[in-house]
């Protein structure tokens, strides 16, 4: 894959309820990262409501495009491709992104490139760490999303382990809901468990038959949902604290367990995490100390690039583009498309399939 110098892409993501853009160069070099949030608006909600997100996304589409041109210092002559976050993800707020970068591209005369959510986030991990090429094996951990993921080329693939129920994500979400901290979850169950002692309370690790490297996080859930209930019907007072570091020791082990014995079995020397969850602070100091006891080199995405942006796109947007895809008029959002397929209303200009 030769590689040409100066090459910058337009990454937007749209796909659940951040809007965000962003240019990068060569892949790796990030011009600019303009996100625009919704937490304070679906919070009242206590979760994401698919209808009001894709309605703030018509809002702010715009802005944060020109915003992400301006901090670049760049105009739309000056790109050499829109990528754009394709699936999987909420359909509507998909739609706005694609339907923007359709109309971008087609305007300004450049390509456009799908991408895949998750394979954004796998490529968050290329933007920090120069260092870091194909192969290697990246924990994937978000809010629909916990696969092991075997990443053998840029662009190609292999999930080799996934949740059978919930995601790490939802588990998180559920918690915080239980015991009264409100959404997110995630964040707030890291900040909850700080000063709490994570062998308070032994939750159940979700071992699971057939693939070694599966999870299931449904378990999990139930026996923190079971401990809550418990403790209100005998009037014992529960320690947040102790609850939330418990609660995410059972979740790192879970993950760090399948994710170390997959590299040791493939013989795969380095280790990425990806997704909003590999920003909790109790899973990345397990990753990193497992890491470095087995001899595994460890990578990881500032927090800010675990959560969804657009400089995860445009970077995974740039292999795409230097692999020779190329996305049509009828390209379209797909909800559900699996990490690797191509979305199969996806038209293709002047490309190759693969």
């Amino acid at each position: 894959m030769g590689e040409k110098r100066e090459i910058r892409i337009l990454g937007i993501e749209t796909s659940c309820d951040e809007t965000a853009a962003a240019v990068t160069k060569n892949g790796r070099e990030v011009l600019s990262n303009v996100i625009s949030s919704q937490i304070a608006v679906h919070t009242e909600y206590g979760g994401v409501v698919p209808e009001i997100a894709s309605r703030k996304h018509l809002e702010k589409i715009d802005e944060v495009i020109e915003l992400s041109l301006s901090e670049a210092g760049l105009d739309f002559s000056s790109l050499d491709a829109v990528a754009v976050t394709s699936g999987p993800g909420l359909v509507g707020a998909l739609l706005v992104g694609v339907s923007e970068a359709k109309a971008l591209a087609y305007a300004i005369g450049k390509p456009l490139v799908a991408v895949h959510h998750i394979a954004g986030h796998i490529a968050a991990n290329y933007i920090e760490n120069p260092d870091l090429r194909p192969p290697f094996v990246c924990l994937v951990v978000s809010g629909g999303h916990t696969e092991l993921v075997l990443v053998r080329d840029y662009g190609s693939f292999e999930i080799l382990g996934q949740s059978r129920d919930d995601a790490a994500g939802e588990a998180f979400d559920k918690v915080a809901r239980a015991v009264g901290l409100g959404y997110p979850g995630g964040p707030k169950v890291d900040r909850a468990a700080e000063g709490g002692d994570p062998e308070a309370i032994r939750f159940p690790r979700g071992e699971v038959s057939g693939n070694p490297y599966d999870f299931s996080f449904s378990g999990l859930k139930s026996a923190v949902l079971n401990y809550i209930n418990r403790a209100k019907m005998t009037g014992e007072e529960i320690s947040v604290p102790d609850l939330c570091a418990s609660f995410q020791a059972s979740v790192s082990e879970a993950l760090v367990s399948r994710a170390i014995r997959l590299c040791r079995e493939r013989s795969c020397e380095s280790l990425a995490i990806a997704g909003g969850v590999a920003s909790n602070s109790a899973l990345r100091k397990r990753v990193e100390a497992e890491c470095l006891e087995n001899g595994i080199r460890f990578y990881r995405p500032s927090p800010v690039l675990c959560t969804d942006n657009a400089a995860m796109i445009a970077c995974a947007g740039y292999y795409e583009y230097l692999s020779g895809r190329r996305d049509g008029a009828s390209l379209n959002a797909c909800p559900n498309l699996p990490l690797g397929a191509i979305c199969p209303k996806s038209g293709r200009e002047g490309g190759q399939e693969r």
